[in-house]
């Protein structure tokens, strides 16, 4: 039996991936990534980075992030400690679902984590008083390729949870997306 089970999000290519928990009296294990088994289920994802954050304050929101050019990223997102209201948008050209975005309550221990494909802005709530979250990334940071998204960008409308609080100086100034965004090419 598989230790991976992905499970299909109404956005394309945007899966839930739910891993297999063992537990015994010395408490529990499970497997997080394993390029093979996610290979075998079709979802190519090879890991170049990896990152952690600590988020506190219920409210607090980081993103919305995603790399462009020569340089797009896929993100395998898992929660450690806390509970985030986590949050993918389309911004591939010629998708269908093209600026939409799909949210999933993530929590520490809830066996899930969220697989982002390449081409997709990413972000979080805190929905508790801190978080911990641990990212995979299929691409290095390029800060010449980044770029970033609004959270309140009226266009796409994201009904946060929380009134949105602590947003770093950098998130704070992403623009609203105006009629010249044509959007990511992964």
């Amino acid at each position: 039996m598989s230790e991976l089970h992905l499970h299909e999000l109404p956005l394309s290519g945007l899966f839930s991936l739910h891993h297999k928990r063992h537990e015994d009296p010395r408490g529990q294990f499970s497997r997080l990534f394993c390029e093979g088994g996610l290979g075998a289920l079709g979802a190519t994802f090879h890991v170049r980075q990896i990152n952690h954050s600590r988020t506190r304050g219920q409210g607090s929101v980081r993103g919305l992030h995603y790399q462009q050019g020569d340089m797009p990223e896929a993100k395998l997102i898992t929660c450690l400690r806390g509970e985030v209201w986590d949050v993918a948008v389309d911004l591939r050209v010629d998708s269908p679902t093209f600026l939409h975005w799909h949210a999933e309550h993530l929590r520490a221990g809830d066996g899930r984590s969220l697989l982002i494909p390449a081409g997709f802005a990413h972000g979080f709530q805190v929905l508790g008083d801190e978080a911990e979250l641990l990212y995979l990334h299929s691409a290095d940071y390029a800060p010449g390729k980044e770029g970033g998204l609004s959270v309140h960008d009226p266009r796409l409308a994201i009904d946060w949870p929380l009134p949105v609080k602590n947003l770093s100086v950098r998130d704070a100034a992403h623009p609203w997306l105006d009629q010249h965004f044509a959007g990511v090419r992964p």
